[in-house]
């Protein structure tokens, strides 16, 4: 049971993401190719220094049937957007600027720091009392999918990501950086 303390844990809505993303690639009249190369676009001086992947095309049009998206990826599709993780919660609420991520140049990459996410969940966790699976409850997933974050290296689902930092009490942004590797 919850108490009157504990904050409202809402899903992070990827199908709205996808269709925010669908709606604005319509405006601009671009193809899938194209939103993705936008997309990794926003970082160029700092994808040419690292070679890394692109991001592809599939990965954002898998979304319209299954409707996920790594906390990672969804990053770039919000930077894109102008628009905040909490913007995306079900429910919806206002794109409020006092969510707003950090603004980053072509240099640098908007990134989540899972190790901060985990920290905090953590203390969180030992200050309530909680065991992992009493967490893991509230959250609605495995316990084994909050102590991996502890040594996660890449990304998580940004549906557990934004309902973590719900239930730490902290914006999105309080957990995402800019960087430059």
């Amino acid at each position: 049971m919850r108490s009157v303390a504990d904050p409202v844990i809402r899903a992070f809505d990827a199908a709205a993401l996808y269709a925010a993303l669908d709606t604005r690639r319509t405006e601009l009249g671009l193809t899938w190719r194209q939103v993705a190369d936008q997309l990794w676009e926003q970082s160029a001086e700092l994808n040419d220094r690292r070679r890394d992947h692109p991001i592809s095309p599939s990965t954002l049009t898998a979304m319209a049937s299954k409707p996920r998206a790594t906390c990672q990826h969804a990053l770039f599709m919000l930077r894109w957007l102008d628009r905040t993780p909490e913007s995306f919660l079900e429910g919806g609420v206002a794109d409020d600027p006092r969510f707003a991520l950090p603004k980053v140049g072509s240099d640098r990459r908007l990134r989540w720091n899972l190790k901060l996410l985990y920290q905090t969940m953590d203390d969180k966790r030992r200050a309530d009392g909680m065991n992992w699976p009493q967490v893991a409850t509230v959250l609605g997933c495995t316990p084994s999918q909050l102590t991996g974050l502890r040594t996660a290296t890449f990304a998580t689902g940004i549906n557990l990501a934004m309902k973590i930092a719900q239930w730490t009490g902290q914006p999105a942004a309080h957990f995402v950086y800019a960087a430059r590797w």
